[in-house]
């Protein structure tokens, strides 16, 4: 496995051809001492950027204009003087020059416009290229020619790997080869994966043709659950997710406790921009960038931090003040982060690995992330080929596809003494006619009410509500026989229309209740009758969230692993260190706010709408934070690192054991020994 340095850096450098004097204020000794105080041990540096320019001599393509040096050269060379490795990028998808010169090798959408990011001729942006036109070769010599030229590099990574329904003449001629009807969304769809796994062959190869062992990425910003087609093309994993720039502070946890179980090494990778990426002059709060390196710590992964290089050439004092902020306190925490393994009670079954072509996140996944991380419950994301048996719990959040063979998979787990969670459609025949699983009721089909109204059995139910919670988004109809009843379902007095309403958004339930359940158990089987992880995605209602944490906890039972007492926006991780014998605890707490909003900016160079950002400014601490762990094997002691500090604990009557921490600022590390 492909080894990853923990501190990086991604070096955005993409330059126009109208901008002069290009690299005029690299000094090789600023450079490493900048360097050096950003605590920096990894860079990522341009070979070709998305304007389509080579940064050092070429014979493929050609150097920008105005650059009148090797700057690749010189920047390498300066970072392997100081022991700084140094990934090779270029922009694939993407080439403004190739698209200019060789317009026929664009994408083109089934109308004949071009597709992509900028499409108009008058538009100022990044052109598309098809990758199943020529434009893959002249790519493939670039990439051949940068690992040839810089042998010594760290990897090679490609950017912007995606594929649209493309209809350019190359297309076209594929799908009449492959019998394929290009009037067809999927079978254009089909033609795409084609031309995507023929890029990641070729490409890979062109990588490794000087060197079998030369490491290779391929970013396409978001690693998908279930394609494991794709991993064989891969060194390690880049996890591209900027909180401020979209994804959000919750987007990054949901894709390292994926990845985690993929068996590469990989990377987190923020900004240290306001907005995301190509802003120039935006900066983040030192605090901000303290709590996201600590989380791609606390999530198993090394960290990377994303800049953009000013085209004179010169790294930003401001930017590397503070990233070394961060990456100082992660050079102090690395021993106890390297070589870790996720102990998790719970896995979280993916709905989107489970669904073939589906692109972005589900809501479902999303929605029961969130719970998950909100609740402090240890667990990984999976996809149906991981292995099920090391989970005392597996959740199939709402919408899951269950095929014959994942059904077998779960059959044999119960059968181990496994428990499953269930909610919405998850478990439900594919004609509706039933469960696929003894859930310990019947199912009657879909309610016809949205939305109608929960009232759980007492233990279930939110701590400041008592009675019936309205569910914005329809049930399934169940009635518990065999098994447990969870609760009433209260059906309004009717739906929303123009011939009745009441009020400004839906009726309320009627007095009494429907006689349908909302959710029933039977042993092992727990099955909540509304898609409550969807909801929560949609929401975010605290009632709905109480309701199906505590439904988890009653299924888990006393085999769960750890209770503690921080906040919802506190997470918490167990990793062990099985070469050092230890579980790493790891415990975070920042509360991130929205600010800035919509607002009508006309005019100057913006090209982004003004939105709502996730913020951290202000890191306030957290005083006594009590913690119950059990931990698959017995702790000899326990001590907060990397401080060193011994940790009062005691034991536990069921072999856990108990300890507090006076105060948590941010991240806090507690180091479990055992053996």
């Amino acid at each position: 496995m492909h080894h990853l340095r923990f501190r990086q850096i991604h070096l955005d450098f993409h330059t126009s051809p109208q901008i002069p004097a290009l690299g005029a204020a690299f000094d090789r000794r600023r450079w490493q001492a900048t360097l050096k105080r950003g605590h920096v041990n990894s860079i990522t540096l341009f070979s070709k950027c998305h304007h389509g320019w080579s940064y050092h001599p070429t014979t493929v393509g050609k150097m920008h204009p105005h650059l009148g040096f090797d700057l690749l050269r010189a920047q390498f060379d300066a970072c392997q003087e100081i022991d700084v490795a140094t990934p090779v990028y270029l922009s694939a998808g993407i080439d403004n020059l190739a698209a200019h010169e060789h317009p026929e090798w664009r994408e083109v959408d089934c109308e004949g416009r071009y597709a992509g990011w900028a499409k108009a001729p008058i538009e100022a942006g990044f052109h598309k290229l098809c990758f199943n036109s020529p434009y893959l070769d002249y790519l493939c010599a670039q990439v051949s020619e940068a690992a040839r030229l810089f042998p010594a590099a760290a990897g090679i990574f490609l950017d912007i790997i995606s594929q649209g329904q493309c209809c350019c003449r190359w297309c076209l001629e594929t799908m009449e080869r492959q019998g394929l009807d290009a009037t067809r969304e999927e079978d254009r769809r089909h033609c795409a994966q084609l031309a995507l796994r023929r890029y990641y062959q070729a490409t890979t190869d062109a990588a490794k043709a000087g060197n079998p062992e030369m490491p290779v990425f391929h970013n396409s910003g978001h690693v998908a659950p279930g394609r494991r087609d794709l991993l064989p093309f891969f060194s390690h994993l880049e996890l591209e997710s900027l909180p401020t720039g979209g994804w959000g502070y919750d987007h990054y946890p949901m894709s390292a406790k994926y990845v985690k179980g993929l068996g590469l090494d990989f990377l987190g990778m923020t900004g240290k921009f306001h907005t995301t990426w190509g802003e120039f002059g935006g900066y983040k709060h030192p605090n901000a960038l303290r709590y996201e390196c600590a989380a791609m710590l606390a999530y198993g992964s090394k960290c990377s931090v994303g800049d953009q290089l000013h085209p004179d050439g010169s790294l930003d004092e401001s930017t590397y003040a503070l990233i070394g902020a961060a990456y100082a306190e992660v050079e102090k925490k690395e021993p106890w982060c390297d070589q870790v393994e996720s102990v998790a009670d719970i896995g979280l079954l993916a709905s989107a690995a489970l669904r073939p072509g589906h692109e972005g996140e589900a809501a479902a996944d999303v929605g029961a992330a969130r719970i998950l991380l909100e609740g402090q419950f240890l667990f990984d994301v999976l996809d149906a080929e991981m292995e099920f048996s090391r989970y005392k719990l597996l959740v199939l959040p709402d919408d899951v596809p269950v095929t014959p063979e994942l059904k077998a998979k779960l059959d044999a787990y119960l059968a181990q003494g496994g428990k499953l969670f269930l909610s919405g459609a998850s478990g439900v025949k594919a004609d509706g006619s039933g469960f696929l699983f003894d859930v310990g009721g019947e199912l009657q089909g879909p309610s016809p009410f949205q939305p109608d109204y929960v009232l759980p059995v007492p233990e279930l139910r939110a701590d400041f509500v008592g009675s019936p919670l309205v569910m914005y988004l329809p049930s399934q109809r169940i009635r518990a026989t065999a098994g447990e009843s969870l609760g009433q379902v209260y059906d309004p007095y009717f739906n929303r229309s123009f011939r009745h309403f009441c009020s400004h958004q839906h009726a309320p339930p009627r007095p009494e209740p429907s006689g349908f359940d909302c959710g029933v158990r039977n042993g092992n089987l727990l099955y909540l009758a509304h898609p409550v992880f969807t909801l929560y995605r949609a929401y975010g209602a605290v009632a709905c969230r109480q309701y199906v944490a505590k439904a988890l906890r009653r299924l888990l039972g006393p085999a769960e692993s750890l209770r503690c007492n921080l906040p919802s926006t506190g997470r918490v991780t167990l990793m062990e260190q099985p070469h050092a014998q230890r579980y790493v605890l790891h415990l975070l707490h920042a509360t991130a706010c929205n600010r800035g909003g919509a607002v009508e900016l006309a005019g100057g160079d913006l090209i982004r709408e003004s939105k709502s950002v996730e913020v951290i400014e202000e890191l306030l601490p957290l005083a006594g934070v009590e913690v119950a762990l059990r931990p698959p094997k017995p702790v000899t002691a326990v001590r907060l690192v990397p401080e060193g500090r011994p940790l009062p604990f005691s034991r536990e009557a069921d072999g856990g054991i108990r300890f507090k921490l006076e105060s948590l600022l941010c991240h806090q590390m507690v180091e479990l020994a055992y053996g």
